[in-house]
């Protein structure tokens, strides 16, 4: 059996299943480092904290420790994630033709996929300023919202 202000280690499933606002049956400290010393070293460039080494889903876990009524929370989501975001988009953009094995092997998966979609971005506008791009397409986004328009004015 355990005290009133015993502290465990437990999954992130078994926290949510037991984690109640009005019974306060328990309260939730999220791991160190998503606490506010370890948030200070994360918020440096991208290209000397690896955060891989630290969590591979950094992010997704930190979403996830905002279901539970903890006063770190407005740091949790933002600090971090808009002070890296902002540099890895950067480098995203300004290393063409560039090795950038290193610095991706120190990124976090959500940081990755943002890395190669500025890549990808900015690949894709070299080739059509070559004219090698044969057209420019709509996203499916402003295609979907063209639809519903129409649809919306049929009603």
């Amino acid at each position: 059996s355990f005290t009133q202000g015993s502290k465990l280690e437990i999954p992130l499933w078994l926290a949510k299943g037991l984690h109640d606002s009005k019974r306060k049956i328990i309260s939730v400290e999220p791991p160190k480092i998503y606490k506010e010393a370890w948030r200070t070293v994360f918020s440096a460039d991208a290209n000397v904290v690896d955060l891989h080494k630290m969590g591979p889903y950094y992010y997704g876990f930190g979403s996830q420790l905002l279901n539970f009524d903890n006063p770190e929370n407005p740091e949790i989501a933002q600090t971090t994630f808009i002070n890296r975001f902002r540099r890895i988009m950067d480098s995203s953009q300004n290393a063409y033709n560039e090795d950038t094995s290193a610095l991706v092997a120190r990124l976090d998966e959500l940081e990755r996929a943002l890395f190669q979609a500025g890549q990808k971005g900015l690949n894709d506008f070299q080739c059509w300023e070559k004219g090698q791009a044969s057209q420019i397409t709509a996203s499916s986004l402003v295609q979907n919202y063209g639809k519903r328009k129409f649809t919306d004015m049929d009603g």
